[in-house]
């Protein structure tokens, strides 16, 4: 359990700016971090039990969240290539 969401800008402060510049350039990207953020409040809500769903719930929305960050990595990858 965690006691904060993930941040991608955290995650990944190599690359804050690329993001900054995706998000208003890149609508697909746009999206996906918005999705992803998302996601992240979600899951600290379910895994601070002030939303609490059952497991099967609680992990298929962090396999949606791996998912769109491994996506979203893969972008950062190739605009930086």
């Amino acid at each position: 359990m965690s006691n904060a969401p993930n941040d991608l800008l955290e995650d990944f402060p190599d690359k804050v700016d690329r993001i900054r510049q995706l998000k208003e350039s890149n609508n697909r990207f746009g999206r996906l971090y918005d999705e992803y953020n998302e996601l992240n409040r979600t899951i600290h809500r379910v895994e601070t039990r002030v939303e609490p769903k059952p497991e099967e719930v609680e992990e298929e929305l962090k396999r949606r969240r791996l998912q769109i960050k491994d996506e979203i990595m893969a972008m950062l990858d190739n605009e930086s290539a």
